[in-house]
């Protein structure tokens, strides 16, 4: 069914289109369509309270917060593989830590589809009562138990068990999700007021279903195949992520071989609910600090746990010193702090990076969600890094996992910006587009991280010797590079202007006709 649907006009007033106009907006979600209407909105509110109907504005926080905190977490069971001091990193450990992270960034991609379609929803679902803050911490009590079942999944890959109960939690909350839209459908006036009023309801909600229900229907076909063919229960499983890209690319196929769809006609307007169109940047926004925020709390967790030296220890190996006795744990600390910093300037790019952005494209949200699912993959990278001390001859394969790790955190954030100049009009402030005075500046602070990881993970090609310093000198000079980043920049574009001025001028004037082509300082 298209995704796209025409309603025949009932009313046409100024207030209707103004409505319209907000509720179709890119920019704007649903909710803040509502916040038109000064004292007349208010005391809707208290009408609304007085019914035992809320707006759902609290009820999404909660509901991102614990969606980017069970994406989180999933990383827990791969920082806990456990590798004996004596055992080397040789290519058995290899395939079992990359067979977990790749489980890992599978699922991880997973609850963000079902984040996605949570948003999604929530978009149509305008207002709620109780029974539809029960159905939805139903669906959130489900997305908690994920964790556990990925925890099966990479300590016995190859038995269906984990797969299976996998699968039963997404088909699970799937249903939930069906069932809040036909609960919502059921009592229209707590949807969106533009399908609230519209006549062909029963159409819309079709739709919805539809989408909806994709992605479990795909689980249970790979609930059904783990019980005697668990390698297409990934592939089923994967195809959830990708399915909206794939339906996307049939649609450009089909318009490119059949012809674009007909033009609706004027006297019609239509309204989407498609996977294919941008998320809301606010929520896109919460998800990622909500994922930056666990990310860098689960980094002291392992220091609470494993760094505090046992009081009998300390009265029989220290004499009685908690200064010697914490002096052991000297290297953890410092891989503590070095991978704070590491979190903290990631998300300083993440939130600079979309102080400039007006709208989240698709593009760029699944770029987004590639580089949260590696920033997930950071309390890895400092296991690795905090464990040099006890095993010396497996850190240049340590080194090499982290500085991984954080280049693809880092270079799908520089992705994002990338994508945002192709549709700059669009997406982009205009102080950050081409030419604009904070071009340069963004430029140079998103592509920072991943030039000093590559150019880390380079040199222990050539000075395997001192892996371990290089990679410490790149978690200093990087903080300090953050902090005159703008000075540099700004004194490497005068000494570019300085070098275009000093050109030679070409003979006939020639040169003087070209500079107005040439392009402005930033």
């Amino acid at each position: 069914m298209a995704s796209t649907f025409t309603v025949n006009k009932e009313k046409k007033t100024p207030a209707g289109d103004e409505k319209r106009g907000l509720a179709m907006s890119g920019s704007r979600t649903p909710e803040s369509a509502l916040d038109v209407g000064g004292d007349s909105f208010t005391s809707s509110r208290e009408e609304d309270a007085a019914d035992g109907i809320q707006h759902s504005h609290r009820m999404l926080s909660f509901s991102d917060a614990l969606l980017s905190i069970i994406a989180t977490v999933m990383i827990l069971p791969v920082t806990h593989t456990e590798i004996s001091p004596g055992q080397p990193f040789d290519k058995g450990v290899q395939k079992l830590l990359a067979t977990r992270i790749a489980v890992y960034l599978m699922t991880f991609l997973i609850v963000t589809v079902a984040w996605a379609a949570h948003t999604r929803l929530f978009q149509v679902v305008a207002k709620i009562d109780d029974t539809l803050a029960l159905l939805n911490l139903a669906c959130m009590m489900t997305i908690t138990f994920l964790p556990f079942t990925f925890s099966l999944m990479v300590t016995f890959p190859e038995v269906p068990l984990g797969i299976f109960l996998f699968c039963v939690c997404v088909i699970t909350i799937g249903a939930v999700q069906a069932l809040i839209v036909v609960y919502a459908f059921h009592f229209p006036h707590l949807l969106n007021p533009q399908i609230e009023h519209c006549a062909h309801r029963a159409l819309y909600r079709q739709h919805i279903l539809g989408i909806i229900l994709r992605g479990p229907a795909l689980c249970f076909a790979a609930a059904g195949f783990s019980l005697f063919f668990y390698p297409a229960s990934y592939l089923l499983m994967a195809m959830v992520i990708f399915l909206p890209y794939f339906s996307k690319a049939a649609s450009w196929c089909r318009g490119r071989l059949v012809g674009p769809p007909e033009l609706p006609a004027p006297s019609v307007e239509f309204f989407t609910f498609d996977l294919h169109e941008p998320l809301s940047k606010e929520r896109v926004e919460a998800f990622s600090d909500g994922v930056y925020a666990i990310v860098a709390t689960l980094l002291i967790l392992d220091i609470c746990e494993d760094n505090v030296p046992d009081a009998k220890d300390v009265r029989e190996k220290f004499q009685g010193s908690l200064v010697a006795a914490l002096s052991v744990y000297g290297p953890h600390f410092l891989a503590y702090f070095g991978s704070f910093a590491t979190v903290g300037l990631l998300w300083f790019a993440h939130h600079s990076l979309f102080l400039h952005i007006r709208k989240a494209t698709q593009s760029m949200g699944l770029l987004n969600t590639l580089s949260l699912a590696f920033v997930g993959g950071l309390p890895l990278a400092y296991q690795q890094t905090s464990a040099f001390a006890q095993q010396p001859r497996d850190e240049l394969e340590s080194v090499r996992v982290s500085c991984a790790i954080i280049f693809f955190a880092s270079i799908f954030q520089f992705a994002i910006w990338t994508t945002a100049l192709l549709h700059e009009r669009e997406t982009l402030q205009p102080s950050a587009r081409f030419g604009g005075r904070e071009h340069a500046f963004m430029f140079a602070k998103l592509a920072l991280y991943p030039c000093a990881s590559l150019l880390a993970f380079a040199s222990t090609c050539f000075l395997s010797r001192f892996s371990t310093a290089i990679f410490h000198l790149m978690q200093i000079a990087v903080p300090f590079a953050f902090l005159l980043l703008r000075l540099l920049v700004r004194l490497a574009l005068a000494v570019l202007q300085a070098l275009r001025d000093l050109r030679l001028p070409e003979p006939g004037g020639e040169d003087d006709s070209r500079a107005p082509l040439l392009p402005a300082a930033c």
